[in-house]
């Protein structure tokens, strides 16, 4: 039920069947900021608590028992659990799958590499927060956010309209578009190294009795120390090869910042200003040959 299709049967977008599979931190609120928007979202969990939940707490309208009822299907599991679903569910025909997950080219390739009846967007919400868990989902979780759209060759662009829409209605604040590949470059420099510099520095013996010592730069540092192993080991081996070029350089970097601590402050100054100097040029580009960034608000 494409965008320019489903408006010939609905009087309305708001009365598309849209259901989130998946009813963790972000798809609960996927489903809240979907509902405060005036959509009628249902929910599926693997595990039968959560789902509960989120129909005890208004995070969803009903359960998600047939998912080819549907013309809408968010899927919010990991990166693995996500391409076996979208491959094996019995989504219907012409429907629009969506995958919420931080590596897109694997998601990709599992999904075009079948022969599947419906239509696939990849997307990445950037959001999220310390804790998990769909206790913790909001409405407005997105109102301040980016959401990656990924398009490539196979890209339906009545699907891409359909989800652009979704998102805009989301009340994220910006959409970026890249293809899957510049998307997971991006994401291991942007996401995935600062969770392991983060991970990697709060294993100092000085983290011990630092509580009086610290302050915003400590707070930016480890925020993100505690997030669950278990969900970030495989988005770091998914992404391995991208990755592990991002801690190379970094490592780089690094011996160079310590080779200029030790030989003289007129060294070290330079090496620190080509650092400031790097950041201010390369945070202000927007709108490359390969990246789209449209602004919602």
């Amino acid at each position: 039920m494409c965008y320019n299709l489903f408006v010939q049967e609905y009087n309305s977008i708001k009365n598309l069947k849209i259901a989130v599979v998946g009813l963790g931190l972000i798809g609960g609120s996927l489903c809240l900021a979907l509902r405060r928007a005036g959509y009628k979202v249902d929910g599926a969990n693997r595990s039968r608590a959560a789902l509960d939940y989120a129909l005890s707490h208004g995070v969803i309208d009903g359960e998600a028992a047939d998912i080819s009822a549907y013309d809408v299907v968010f899927v919010a599991l990991p990166p693995k659990a996500s391409a076996d679903y979208i491959i094996s569910a019995p989504i219907k025909s012409g429907a629009v799958v969506a995958d919420i997950c931080g590596v897109k080219k694997y998601i990709e390739d599992c999904v075009y590499s079948a022969d599947l009846p419906f239509f696939y967007i990849g997307t990445h919400p950037m959001a999220g927060k310390e804790v998990s868990g769909v206790q913790n989902a909001c409405a407005d979780l997105f109102d301040r956010a980016s959401m990656v759209i990924t398009r490539g060759i196979y890209t339906d662009e009545r699907a891409y309209n359909l989800v652009f829409r979704l998102t805009e209605d989301m009340g994220f604040a910006r959409v970026v578009v890249c293809s899957a590949e510049e998307h997971d470059k991006k994401i291991a420099y942007t996401s995935q190294l600062a969770h392991i510099v983060s991970n990697a520095y709060v294993k100092s013996e000085q983290i011990n009795g630092c509580y009086g010592f610290t302050g915003g730069s400590f707070q930016d540092m480890t925020r993100i120390a505690g997030v669950d192993e278990n969900v970030w080991a495989e988005l770091y081996l998914l992404n391995q090869n991208n990755l592990c070029a991002e801690i190379d350089k970094l490592i780089g970097n690094l011996t160079e910042i310590r080779a200029a601590i030790g030989g003289g402050e007129t060294g070290l100054r330079a090496v620190l200003a080509r650092g400031r100097r790097q950041f201010e040029s390369g945070k202000d580009v927007e709108n490359s040959s390969t990246i789209k960034i449209t602004a919602l608000k």
